[in-house]
This record gives C-alpha cells, sequence and structure tokens, in this order.
C-alpha cells in the first residue's frame, strides 16, 4: 500500500493543468498498488489529483478543513467537488466551525502527517497566506515525506 497526498495551487494557468495531469498520471502509474490518497479536494491541483487516482484504480481519502468548506468553491467547481467527495473511501472532518487560513494549514499538516509521498504542484514560491502549498511542502519535510514537485518550467501563477 502507498498512501500519497497532495497539495498545490488553485486557479492553475491552463499550461500547468495539463501538465500536472500528465505528471500525476505517470507518477501514479509508477507507483505500487494498493493506492490510498490524501487531499482536500480543492479547485485545482487537489482535484486533478483525485480524478487521476480514481481513474488508476486508487482509493480517495477526503480531508475536509472546516463546516462550511464546500461554500468556498466556485459554482463551476463545486459541483467536481460534490462528485469527488461522493467517491471518497473515507472523509475526515477537521473539528473548525467554518473556512480559515488555520483550518487550511492544519488540512495540509494531516495530508503531511499520512502521507507517505506528497506530490506538490507547486511553482516554489512562498504561501500567499497560511495554509498554502509552501507550508505544506515544509510540513512534510519536516516529516522526512518523499516530496514529489511538479511545475512545467517558465509558467507564472496570476
Amino acid at each position: 500500500m502507498t498512501r500519497i497526498g497532495i497539495t498545490g495551487h488553485q486557479g492553475l494557468p491552463e499550461k500547468a493543468i495539463t501538465h500536472a495531469t500528465e505528471k500525476i498520471r505517470e507518477l501514479l502509474a509508477e507507483t505500487a498498488a494498493p493506492l490510498i490518497g490524501y487531499g482536500s479536494l480543492a479547485e485545482g491541483a487537489d482535484q486533478i489529483f483525485a480524478r487521476e487516482l480514481l481513474a488508476a484504480g486508487g482509493s480517495l481519502h477526503v480531508v475536509v478543513p472546516a463546516n462550511g468548506y464546500e461554500g468556498t468553491f466556485p459554482e463551476a467547481h463545486r459541483s467536481t467537488y460534490f462528485a469527488l467527495l461522493d467517491q471518497a473511501a473515507e472523509v475526515t472532518r477537521l473539528p473548525y466551525s467554518e473556512p480559515s487560513e488555520e483550518a487550511y494549514d492544519a488540512a495540509g499538516q494531516w495530508v503531511a502527517q499520512h502521507c507517505e509521498v506528497l506530490i506538490a504542484v507547486w511553482d516554489g514560491q512562498p504561501s500567499r497566506g497560511l495554509g498554502g502549498t509552501a507550508d505544506a511542502v515544509a510540513h512534510a519535510l519536516k516529516l522526512n515525506r518523499t516530496l514529489r514537485v511538479i511545475w512545467p518550467a517558465g509558467v507564472r501563477r496570476t
């Protein structure tokens, strides 16, 4: 059994979406089954990972950062969130009463604590607030997790 977590940016540029999808698919194909994937299903990297994990026959474990988390999604991504959540083998709900940077940070730490490998769809830049991708990466490195960074050369986030 291989436990893989995901952290990554939302609002990915199209070139980053294509690159991340391809690289995540390749990484999952090279990884020993059975696969268990951990993530929060945020728009962007988390949803790409969840789709590819399920397509590869893996089991999805969703970490919901807070009550009302679904209300933070743009309408276009909310239905994807619910569809992926319905396919989760397990769901862990963190005890935050509402979405916040602290809740997101706790979710990133939870994922890092429970995985062996952390995939980071990350441009290498500092987090834009507590609980961002760089924070989850830093936590995983403190825990000596294997880190796989995915980002296309020359692409910048807006």
